[in-house]
């Protein structure tokens, strides 16, 4: 019988309450179809086009969507603006997906830190998020843009230093509800260090809280992204991104507006697909909800 238990469990997982929850929010389904789509055409889309993103045809500048080949239309230079979007999505997905990853590690580690050792350490730390929230997000991420050199790491790097605090926060408060539960003064008892307890047995009960955190964070990143690349401080062109693409557009918002329009969706539509997601696996993953 336990056999045949352990056998059946894990091809259920997704009977699991948390997955009911998060399949009955219909936004985050739509959510994630929007960006499933999305990511898809980013992937393979370039190789579905007949002009790749450097193709250059001056015959055909300012062409408008659906003229010919060019299902979006052309840009001042005459390339495709569907290929130059695909790829540009590649761009700004990578370059979001990393920053998620890297603000969620510097956030998570300082966060179960501060969380878990408390006194002077604890107060250190979240004086240290203090001071970087103190400090305009925007300003501060517009002056490091400035002053290092651009390229998609180093875009990466600047993302994710200016939008770790507010997951370590989130972390923080976690861990400081689960530092006195009964398993940590078990492990306590049982003599294993402080090290084993914060990331082998805290952490994988605040994944909850990470996730949502984490997911929410990749549409911080897209947006802040685009805004300083469109300020010409970070990704820089030939190599297209959403906000480059943008910037490049300003000028023609009354000639072609399908320049601006068309990258600005595209922002647009990840950007809430992401906040969809993060909605839906908040209410999915919340344990203090009792809803089936």
């Amino acid at each position: 019988m336990t056999a045949l238990a352990a056998n059946a469990g894990p091809s259920r997982w997704w009977r699991s309450r948390t997955v009911r929850r998060f399949t009955s929010h219909h936004l985050a389904l739509l959510g994630v179809a929007m960006i499933t789509l999305l990511t898809l055409a980013c992937v393979f889309g370039p190789h579905l086009l007949p002009y790749d993103a450097l193709y250059i045809d001056l015959r055909a500048r300012f062409s408008p969507p659906l003229t010919g080949n060019h299902y979006l239309g052309t840009d001042p230079l005459g390339r495709d603006v569907a290929a130059r979007l695909f790829m540009a999505g590649r761009t700004s997905l990578l370059v979001a997906f990393f920053a998620m990853l890297l603000s969620t590690l510097i956030g998570t580690f300082v966060g179960v830190i501060a969380g878990y050792r408390g006194g002077w350490i604890g107060a250190a730390l979240m004086r240290t998020v203090d001071g970087f929230l103190s400090f305009p997000s925007i300003f501060l991420l517009l002056a490091l843009a400035a002053a290092l050199k651009p390229s998609p790491a180093m875009v990466t790097v600047i993302v994710a230093v200016t939008s770790w605090m507010e997951v370590a926060r989130i972390v923080e408060a976690e861990v400081r509800s689960l530092r006195e539960r009964e398993f940590v003064l078990a492990g306590r008892m049982l003599g294993l260090s402080g090290t084993h307890i914060m990331f082998r047995e805290i952490l994988p009960n605040a994944m909850g809280p990470i996730i949502v955190a984490a997911t929410l964070t990749v549409a911080r990143a897209i947006l802040l992204e685009a805004y300083i690349s469109f300020l010409g401080y970070g990704i820089q062109p030939p190599l297209p991104s959403w906000g480059n693409m943008l910037e490049g557009a300003q000028q023609y918002l009354d000639s072609a507006p399908w320049l601006a329009i068309i990258p600005g969706a595209a922002i647009t539509i990840a950007v809430t697909s992401f906040n969809f997601i993060g909605d839906g696996l908040r209410d999915a993953l919340d344990v203090r909800d009792d809803r089936v």
